[in-house]
């Protein structure tokens, strides 16, 4: 009995150990609702970095991830072919006749083998929704991830930010 009772502790333990985690933080009270005939114009964020490690095309990724969640809820959408800072995304977006800019930055990107280390994989954005006709920033969210402990070798950061990016799209559009 003492047998399959840590039998079926430690398999639960390896189980939860296995999974990742995922945040979405957003502002409570946003009271907005967008139109699938929007367009929006995703900005690519600045390559993220940890210490003195700079992780080439994450920003890249973050912009492709973001785009990917917001995709089935607008009529066209668009990303960047290069960083650009808020002003410059926002006239690029301008000059593209899009509804919104989605313009985000990394705060938190670690690719880690957790596999051997023991550290998780960890990735944390902040986007932001602007309005373009009058720059408004109407929504903001922040959305991290971090990779369970047996990971097998395959997660990378860019892996966490598709379930809470597609869960924040689906709040803005369900309102």
């Amino acid at each position: 009995m003492k047998r399959n009772l840590a039998l079926a502790f430690f398999t639960t333990f390896l189980l939860l150990g296995c999974a990742d985690t995922h945040q979405l933080m957003r502002a409570p009270g946003s009271t907005f609702s967008l139109s699938k005939d929007a367009s929006a114009y995703v900005a690519v964020p600045t390559d993220g970095r940890y210490g003195q490690t700079i992780y080439s095309s994450s920003g890249a990724l973050t912009a492709q991830a973001i785009a990917a969640a917001f995709a089935p809820y607008l009529n066209k959408i668009i990303v960047a072919v290069k960083t650009e800072t808020l002003e410059a995304a926002q006239q690029s977006a301008k000059d593209g006749k899009f509804t919104y800019l989605l313009y985000s930055q990394i705060l938190h990107w670690e690719d880690r083998a957790t596999e051997w280390s023991g550290k998780p994989d960890v990735a944390s954005i902040k986007v932001s929704l602007i309005r373009i006709d009058t720059g408004e920033i109407i929504d903001s969210a922040v959305i991290g991830g971090k990779s369970g402990w047996a990971t097998l070798g395959g997660d990378r950061p860019e892996h966490l930010l598709p379930k809470p990016l597609a869960d924040y799209a689906s709040t803005i559009f369900r309102q």
